[in-house]
């Protein structure tokens, strides 16, 4: 199937020179569909008026059949008025029918037009009637000033045709490039999306960008857009005046080149600048909150293997404690760290099965106190990697945790709604505005948090990772009355809770 555009030449130039492309390729396409859309150049020619012409085609061959014609019209209806008007009125009548064709085909129209007037009204309307001759020197004179005031109005109709033409062409040049520049500095319009609006401005075959000059060839046109650009257009050959708007179309497309290769220079560098943050990011996280939890179980270690002082029981036992609350805190976020770098990798290896809420909650919600639970225990089975989906509720849990005010609950609830389950982490906390979800689940963003002992900031961005990872997804929600809501969307599983999994690398 084709689809063509259809022709920007208007109906009498159409049936003036021939059928176009469109119809040529309709004609011959045989078994070939061929569909013609319409646009907003359909049918009123180039953009550009020409500055070879004055007149359209309709007019050049209107104007020296009205020159013909209409005084020949006039002759007729005078004659039948024979008597009632003198040679001045009839004379008068003439001349208007002269500037109408000037108006109509310029000025070699009215010098028709003239010559025909004069001989219709020699020989119709001044003595003797019926012959080219003057006998009378005032009728000479005035068939010699009617022919001089004639020619002089088609001349002055003829110029001003002129310059309308030259002002519609300059005013079209000036919308053109106003249009153009408009849409480089906003950056709607793409290089081939320039070269393609060139080719058509200037009614040639093909607008190309080249890197060298090309060869001079027959109806090539080249010009330079740019440090090591040309800008190559095939077809007619340009005026000079068409050269002169055609240089500023490619100081634009250079305009458009640069920016192109700044932008793709931009998109190099902003990997770059994205890791450098993250690496920076990660130290400073990795300063404080690696350090506080070794410092603190290193400081209850090297206290118990002191021989100065004799501890308690009860103080052993805190001290015990301390260093195991330590070590557990550092398994966590090595943990979380080490789990963030295989999702990025693509490493992170999932035990896919059907999967229950039931069975992930309890040890999720168990370092967590005061989180309540309702609706869950009507919800379908999840198609989920158990202990991966038990991080990811741990994550949002503690977090929402750390965000509800004192003598409030976390609250977790779920519901089931077109082949997925969705489950809600709700917390009463102060929520969050609207220009920080962007940077929501970023790592080692610490939203909202006061302090710098909540950890590296990756239980969200985790939390994403890995819902995403086994096909899920998970957002923010305003919480009704304030807070913030997690939402963790699943799909449902297509086999029964304790089938085999299936395992897939993500």
């Amino acid at each position: 199937q084709l689809v063509l555009g259809t022709s920007r030449r208007g109906r009498l130039a159409r049936f003036l020179t021939g059928p176009g492309t469109g119809e040529t390729v309709t004609e011959l396409s045989g078994d070939i569909d061929v569909h013609r859309v319409t646009h907003e150049r359909a049918g009123r020619g180039t953009l550009l008026p020409s500055r070879r012409r004055t007149l359209s085609t309709a007019r050049l061959i209107a104007g020296p059949v009205a020159g013909l014609v209409l005084p020949v019209l006039i002759t007729a209806l005078l004659a039948q008025l024979r008597g009632t008007l003198n040679l001045t009125s009839e004379a008068l009548l003439f001349l208007l029918a002269v500037v109408g064709v000037a108006c109509i085909g310029g000025v070699a129209s009215a010098v028709i037009a003239s010559i025909t007037a004069s001989l219709l009204l020699n020989y119709w309307f001044i003595p003797p009637i019926g012959a080219f001759t003057l006998d009378d020197p005032n009728a000479l004179v005035a068939l010699t000033v009617f022919a001089v005031v004639a020619a002089t109005v088609a001349a002055v109709v003829d110029r001003s045709l002129r310059l309308s033409r030259r002002s519609a062409r300059a005013t079209a040049e000036a919308e053109t490039m106003s249009s153009l520049a408009g849409s480089i500095v906003r950056g709607e319009a793409t290089i081939p999306a320039l070269l393609e609006r060139t080719r058509e401005t200037f009614g040639m075959e093909s607008a190309d960008l080249v890197d060298e000059p090309p060869d001079a060839a027959p109806g090539l046109t080249a010009v330079p857009a740019g440090a090591g650009a040309w800008l190559a257009l095939h077809g007619r050959t340009l005026s000079s005046s068409e050269r002169r708007v055609l240089a500023a179309f490619a100081a634009h497309v250079g305009s458009a080149v640069e920016r192109a290769r700044l932008a793709q220079a931009a998109a190099e560098v902003e990997p770059v600048k994205a890791a450098d943050r993250l690496r920076t990011a990660l130290l400073r996280a990795v300063g404080h909150d690696l350090r506080t939890p070794l410092a603190a179980g290193w400081a209850a270690v090297t206290s118990l293997r002191s021989r100065d002082v004799t501890f308690t029981a009860e103080d052993r036992e805190e001290l015990l404690s301390t260093a195991d609350e330590s070590m557990a805190k550092l398994n966590r976020l090595v943990e979380n760290l080490l789990d963030l770098s295989r999702l990025e990798a693509g490493a992170l290896t999932l035990n896919l099965r059907a999967t229950s809420l039931e069975e992930v909650l309890p040890p999720a919600l168990a370092d967590v106190p005061d989180v309540e639970v309702a609706d869950v225990e009507a919800i379908p089975a999840v198609l989920a990697d158990p202990p991966l989906l038990e991080r990811v509720i741990a994550n949002l849990v503690g977090n929402a945790a750390r965000h509800t005010p004192p003598g409030r609950k976390v609250l977790v609830t779920a519901s089931a709604l077109a082949g997925r389950v969705e489950l809600r982490v709700i917390d009463r906390g102060p929520g969050l505005p609207a220009d920080g979800r962007d940077r929501l689940f970023e790592p080692f963003q610490r939203l909202g948090d006061t302090d710098n002992t909540t950890g590296l900031g990756l239980g969200l961005a985790l939390a994403r990772g890995l819902t995403e990872a086994m096909s899920g997804t998970l957002s923010p929600e305003d919480t009704p009355g304030g807070g913030l809501t997690m939402v963790v969307s699943l799909p449902f599983a297509a086999v029964p809770v304790g089938a085999e999994p299936s395992e897939q690398s993500v």
